[in-house]
């Protein structure tokens, strides 16, 4: 049965706001970008907020863990794919945004079944900063950005696309290498635990040899 506390009940929040987002960006509604604008905002709001209370007020769950991290992907995604339908954004980019997120979840269920915690790095809370300020940068740009704002002739939303893309790939390739070290040292460290093991063992070995080849004195006749 689903525990459905105040921080679940947010993250859940933010799953069902997936399709609302979608239906407000392809469907042909009056103000309908402003409205997206106005759902990813509060989706994006919330992301930090519902990990916040869950170790604020020790509601951390199995549901909890296994949500929070799907509804960010399932947001950033939809935005993305919608935003290429309408084509505001190129098909690559999207992809490899998502391979990223894909790659990196997958690392971390691998990751989660050998009991091994990978912590979040100071590359990935500046991706997810990068992605939030590139989809509404693309959400508002046919609305709110003038087509003259232009810096070196390329748009502000040209700029913020490509720091999205940096930075995602920054990111993937600092989490495996993060992963990298962190199985070595895992595996250096039941080494050290099974030569510790042995270690007396050994000793107690070499100590019972010594003693049955020690030559033993002659009886007096």
């Amino acid at each position: 049965m689903l525990s459905l506390n105040l921080p679940n009940s947010i993250t859940f929040f933010r799953v069902v706001l997936v399709p609302v987002l979608m239906a407000f960006l392809l469907v042909d509604v009056p103000y309908g970008d402003v409205f997206a604008l106005v759902v990813f905002v509060i989706a994006a709001a919330s992301d930090s907020l519902d990990g916040y209370l869950a170790r604020r007020f020790r509601q951390t769950t199995v549901i909890g863990a296994f949500l929070d991290p799907l509804a960010d992907k399932l947001i950033v995604t939809a935005a993305l794919v919608s935003l290429v339908e309408l084509g505001e954004l190129s098909a690559w980019v999207a992809m490899v945004v998502i391979a990223r997120e894909l790659a990196v979840t997958g690392l971390r269920m691998v990751a989660a079944v050998q009991k091994m915690v990978i912590p979040a790095s100071r590359w990935g809370k500046a991706k997810t900063a990068s992605q939030m300020l590139a989809i509404a940068a693309l959400i508002i740009e046919p609305r709110w950005l003038k087509p003259e704002w232009t810096l070196g002739g390329k748009s502000v939303t040209w700029y913020l696309v490509l720091l999205m893309l940096v930075l995602t790939v920054v990111s993937g390739v600092d989490y495996f290498v993060h992963a990298r070290q962190r199985v070595q040292e895992d595996v250096e460290e039941a080494d050290d635990a099974a030569k510790a093991a042995l270690t007396p063992a050994a000793g107690a070995d070499r100590a019972g040899g010594q003693a049955a080849e020690a030559p033993q004195p002659e009886e007096k006749e």
